[in-house]
């Protein structure tokens, strides 16, 4: 036991050292802000263990700890649908004077419950009709139109892949595994396949946003470095994922930043319209043309703001 709790306090102690290295050490030195959630969590979780340990030990500390932690009624969604589960007590007869017992109250909880995703398989079924008396007419409902011809996925599934891979950054060979877990064995390609599909059908959508972003009297980009296939060289290149948005983020400062690319003019700092100078695509959606009143290393920078090769989600 005492071996142990040196190498959890050992352990702790290396990850307040990291912490303190992200707050106060060089930025060079710093911590991503993932790796410090990582290490935030892992710290919670043996608090927790201890707590839950100790309350198993000594009944009497759970109720001291129940008054301490704050109450978390009515904070739960009222949107989500809500199963009703009512307690009852077997026998209604008073035991005193074997009266009747009536309602005088009744406490109420709620508590989070989760529905695991599962997995269904829709059949549609297209009944043929003949005619007995010609035997010459042969009718039957037109099939669906389908995402993925000839595909097995609905647009609920494909939607599902989507969100996985690009909101909750589950790359599609992991969501693969998730899948094989339930037994629905489906290959990465075959994932890949689906995401292509629904890209082009998202065009009209991408399309749209950038005329609106155009429309806009200022406009500023957030950009990210990704690696992206560089096809016949046999290697990855640097591409750039960028947040375009119209108005200034509202977590940024006024100056220009590494992570954020406003347009600019000049020294003075006067931001650039897209309208008047002429910002659009070129033929091959590639990048940005007709940027005047920036300069040459902005305009450089933005002729990588919409390279379609990192993401043609973007």
């Amino acid at each position: 036991m005492l071996l142990a709790a040196r190498a959890e306090n050992e352990r702790l102690r290396q990850i307040i050292k990291e912490l303190q290295r992200y707050r106060f050490g060089r930025r060079a030195e710093s911590l991503p802000e993932d790796q410090l959630l990582l290490g935030l969590e892992e710290a919670e979780q043996v608090e927790a263990e201890g707590f839950a340990s100790a309350e198993a030990a000594d009944p009497s500390k759970r109720d001291a700890r129940a008054r301490k932690r704050r109450a978390n009624r009515g904070s739960l969604p009222g949107h989500l649908s809500r199963v009703e589960q009512v307690i009852d007590v077997a026998d209604k007869i008073c035991p005193c004077c074997q009266g009747q017992l009536h309602v005088m109250g009744e406490d109420v909880s709620e508590r989070l419950d989760i529905v695991p995703a599962q997995f269904r398989v829709i059949v549609t079924r297209r009944p043929k009709y003949a005619c007995r008396a010609c035997e010459e007419v042969v009718v039957q409902a037109p099939a669906p139109a389908r995402l993925v011809e000839s595909g097995i996925p609905t647009e609920a599934t494909v939607a599902h892949v989507l969100v996985s891979k690009y909101a909750d950054h589950l790359p599609l060979y992991r969501q693969a595994q998730i899948y094989a877990r339930q037994g629905v064995n489906l290959d990465r390609s075959t994932l890949a396949d689906w995401v292509g599909k629904a890209a082009f059908l998202l065009r009209p959508v991408h399309e749209r946003l950038f005329e609106r972003l155009k429309a806009s009297d200022k406009l500023f980009a957030d950009e990210t470095t990704a690696l992206v296939l560089d096809p016949g060289r046999g290697r990855t290149k640097t591409g750039q994922l960028v947040r375009l948005c119209p108005r200034r983020p509202t977590l940024g400062r006024n100056g220009p930043t590494r992570r954020r690319l406003s347009l600019r003019s000049g020294p003075q700092g006067r931001t650039a319209d897209p309208a008047s100078s002429g910002l659009c695509r070129n033929p091959a959606g590639r990048r940005i043309r007709g940027l005047q009143g920036i300069g040459r290393t902005q305009r450089r920078e933005l002729g990588l703001l919409l390279v379609a090769r990192a993401s043609p989600l973007l």
